[in-house]
């Protein structure tokens, strides 16, 4: 028996109405626009919460790992303020105090006599020279040590 259209239906049915026990391609379409649409929305949203992170990496900043925490933070607390913060850190450059501070270190553990720790960065060596009350410091080799307004009386 073939299932007949009832008399009350309109005769041109749309082509996404389907017959009983057919196949709704429709809904099938629609189902995978929506998956496809819910992953694209969420790499989206991902790729630009990492925005932050991804800069500091990019420019090698020091403060990387903090723009990173601030970003997990934002993440799990869903606080933005912490994500706001993370892109201004990953926007301004701090200055790099450690090697500066490890080279004074260095100089001062030479100049007391202490041996060097391990894990202290290798410097250039440094010249101390000692100084007696009352007696001037030698020149360096090759250059003339003179007075301001006085004359070298060899080179008169």
């Amino acid at each position: 028996m073939t299932p007949t259209i009832n008399p009350a239906a309109p005769h041109d049915l749309p082509s996404f109405i389907t017959a009983p026990g057919g196949t709704d391609y429709l809904l099938i379409f629609s189902a995978l626009f929506l998956v496809a649409a819910v992953l694209a929305v969420g790499l989206l949203f991902l790729r630009l919460h990492t925005l932050p992170e991804r800069m500091a990496h990019r420019a090698h900043k020091l403060q990387f790992e903090i723009v990173a925490v601030l970003g997990l933070l934002a993440l799990f607390t869903h606080i933005h303020l912490f994500w706001v913060a993370g892109l201004l850190l990953a926007l301004v450059d701090l200055p790099d105090f450690s090697g500066m501070f490890g080279r004074m270190a260095a100089a001062q553990e030479k100049l007391a006599g202490i041996a060097p720790s391990e894990d202290a960065e290798i410097v250039a060596p440094v010249e101390v020279a000692v100084v007696e009350p009352g007696i001037a410091p030698e020149a360096p080799r090759g250059e003339t040590h003179q007075a301001a307004g006085t004359e070298d009386k060899n080179h008169a």
